[in-house]
């Protein structure tokens, strides 16, 4: 999505802060460095919602591959270059 990210992840042995601080450091530079913009790419903090049960893994999975269809940004899921999961 234009203005947003969605991640999956399963957390170790490292917290959920410190992986969100990485991504965004390392990500904000290698993006700045591609559009030629210097200064904070994301905004502070962010949003996390934690799954509970095994079987939300499909559903929260497929809504975020779903996402650019929603957005408009492709035709069809298959259009996506990151839509082939493979836990979904």
């Amino acid at each position: 999505m234009p203005d947003h990210v969605h991640l999956l992840l399963e957390l170790g042995a490292i917290d959920l802060s410190t992986i969100v601080k990485r991504f965004k450091a390392r990500s904000g530079v290698l993006l700045n460095r591609t559009i030629g913009r210097k200064g904070r790419f994301w905004e502070p903090g962010f949003h996390d919602h934690a799954l509970r049960r095994e079987e939300d893994l499909v559903t929260v999975g497929r809504y975020i591959v779903a996402n650019p269809l929603r957005a408009g940004l492709v035709r069809r899921i298959g259009d996506y270059p990151y839509w082939n999961a493979t836990w979904l």
